[in-house]
């Protein structure tokens, strides 16, 4: 559904797992809310978020662990 837009996706990998080195859990889960705010706004299309939103819930596990 959604094309690669990434230039570098190992470098963004690599750069989204160094952001969160030495971060407690709790922080971890703190920084990807931040960064899917910023990252929400840069995109702006509320179609285009709804899809993006479908398409990450289309691959997570249903039941009650955080």
């Amino acid at each position: 559904m959604f094309d690669n837009q990434l230039t570098q996706p190992d470098d963004f990998y690599q750069a989204l797992l160094d952001a969160h080195a030495g971060l407690s859990l709790a922080a971890s889960h703190a920084l990807n809310a931040r960064l899917v705010l910023i990252m929400a706004n840069q995109v702006g299309d509320m179609t285009l978020l709804r899809a993006a939103l479908a398409a990450a819930r289309a691959d997570a596990p249903e039941g009650n662990e955080p």
